[in-house]
C-alpha cells in the first residue's frame, strides 16, 4: 500500500467506503503532484466526486492526507539514500542520490513541498526525516572526503540548492518539463571541488535556521 496502514479508519473498510477511501487517496495525489500541499479538502472531495463529508469521514485533517501520501515517498527516498552509499564512487553516489531526488520533485510539486516544508502535523514524514537525515550527512561526507566535493560546502546548503533547481523546474514546467537537468548540471558543476574555484561567500545556514526557513515559506503559503 501506497498510504500508510494506520492512516485513517483502522477497522477495515466496507466496499464501497473502501474505493471512496482509494478515489480521495488517488485524487489528492493527483492534486498534490500537480498544483503541490497547498490545495483544501473541498478541493479533493470535488477532484474526487465524492462528498466532502465523506473525506473528513476518512482524513480528519489534510496534514493526514498528506502524511499517507508522502510517506511511501519518503520511504523510496531513503532507499536510493542507502544505494547512493553502495556507489564506489562518493561523488557518482551524491550525483545519484541528488539526481533521483530532483526528478521526483520535478514530476510531483508536492514533493518539493514535502522536503522543503514543515513536518506539522505530519507524524510520519517527521520520523522518515529522522531516518534519512543520516544517510545525506553521510553521503556529503563520504563526497567531501575524497575530495571530490568542495571541502567548503556543509550538508544544510542542499536545500537552498534543491530550492533553486525546484523553482527553475516550476518555472520551465509549462514549457520544457525536463530541462531543470540544464540548472542541476550548473549546480553540480558548482558543487565539484577544482582547483580554480572561488572561495563560498556566506555561511551555511544551521539547522535551526533551516528549520525556521521552511516554517516562513510555509507560513506564507497559507
Amino acid at each position: 500500500m501506497t498510504v500508510r496502514d494506520d492512516t485513517g479508519v483502522k477497522k477495515p473498510l466496507r466496499a464501497d467506503a473502501e474505493r471512496n477511501r482509494r478515489r480521495i487517496v488517488d485524487a489528492a495525489r493527483e492534486l498534490f503532484a500537480s498544483r503541490g500541499i497547498d490545495i483544501t479538502l473541498d478541493d479533493v472531495a470535488a477532484h474526487a466526486k465524492v462528498g466532502v463529508g465523506t473525506v473528513y469521514r476518512r482524513f480528519s485533517c489534510k496534514e493526514e492526507l498528506i502524511d499517507g501520501v508522502f510517506e511511501q515517498r519518503l520511504e523510496d527516498m531513503l532507499a536510493c539514500a542507502e544505494e547512493s552509499l553502495l556507489v564506489e564512487d562518493p561523488w557518482d553516489g551524491l550525483v545519484l542520490f541528488l539526481t533521483k531526488l530532483f526528478e521526483g520533485i520535478s514530476a510531483d510539486k508536492g514533493l518539493g513541498d514535502v522536503v522543503l516544508g514543515t513536518d506539522e502535523g505530519c507524524n510520519g514524514i517527521a520520523r522518515m526525516r529522522e531516518r534519512i537525515d543520516p544517510f545525506v550527512e553521510r553521503i556529503v561526507t563520504r563526497a567531501k572526503d575524497s575530495g571530490r566535493l568542495r571541502a567548503d560546502v556543509e550538508v544544510n546548503d542542499l536545500f537552498p540548492l534543491i530550492g533553486m533547481v525546484n523553482a527553475a523546474s516550476e518555472f520551465m514546467s509549462c514549457v520544457e518539463p525536463a530541462n531543470w537537468k540544464r540548472y542541476f548540471a550548473i549546480v553540480m558543476d558548482g558543487l565539484r571541488a577544482d582547483s580554480g574555484m572561488s572561495a563560498l561567500p556566506g555561511r551555511a545556514l544551521t539547522t535551526d535556521e533551516i528549520t525556521a526557513a521552511k516554517a516562513e515559506m510555509h507560513r506564507r503559503r497559507r
